[in-house]
């Protein structure tokens, strides 16, 4: 298989190469955010753009809880280990993503062509696994639409989930998986870019 360079995969995408830095090549998870705010607008933006991306019989299992408080900002933080704690407390925006374990419940208005499809999720193991794994999918989809507003997305793993359910989950059926500041980058908020496999490691044709 051809290597394809910088150059010529900028060629073969329809979108110009300003987008395609600002989505792909240039776009980098951030360490330290400014403070300038994020509007309730923007957030409502990276939702709406974010919701569209695809999933198993549109069943959009992920639910986004911003963190706006002082209180449960501070809450969150605590849950979280090493440095991830000052990042969600100095972050201008604050996301905990989640999965609806219970998802299968809103079947006849994501999939209203064939609602009975609902019963093939009855099994409670069967439907965390589903929706679980298309949640990793739309929060894959959330930093795509934070780095299309403009901003940039720092996804953080490193806390108690339990924790973190306990007090902003526990009167819902939701379960958290990530939690991501989003902002303008801050003073020095790149580490060096790591390597990325090349074509011939990751792909194959059979």
């Amino acid at each position: 298989m051809t290597v394809q360079t910088e150059s010529n995969v900028y060629e073969a995408l329809t979108i110009d190469p300003a987008s395609a830095d600002q989505l792909f090549f240039e776009a980098r998870s951030a360490n330290s955010f400014s403070d300038e705010p994020v509007s309730d607008e923007t957030l409502d933006a990276i939702y709406e753009t974010m919701k569209m991306g695809p999933t198993l019989m549109n069943n959009q299992p992920l639910r986004i809880t911003w963190v706006k408080s002082e209180e449960a900002r501070q809450t969150i933080a605590g849950t979280m280990s090493g440095t991830n704690a000052q990042k969600a407390l100095t972050a201008p925006a604050l996301a905990v993503l989640s999965f609806d374990t219970e998802w299968h419940e809103e079947f006849e208005n994501f999939f209203p062509h064939a609602p009975e499809r609902k019963a093939m999720f009855e099994n409670a193991e069967v439907r965390t696994a589903v929706g679980n794994n298309n949640a990793w999918l739309q929060a894959g989809y959330f930093i795509m639409a934070v780095r299309a507003v403009g901003l940039a997305a720092g996804p953080m793993g490193g806390f108690d989930s339990k924790a973190v359910d306990q007090a902003i989950n526990a009167e819902n059926n939701q379960k958290s998986f990530l939690i991501v500041n989003v902002g303008k980058p801050g003073e020095n908020p790149w580490f060096d870019r790591l390597p990325r496999h090349d074509s011939e490691l990751a792909t194959r044709s059979i």
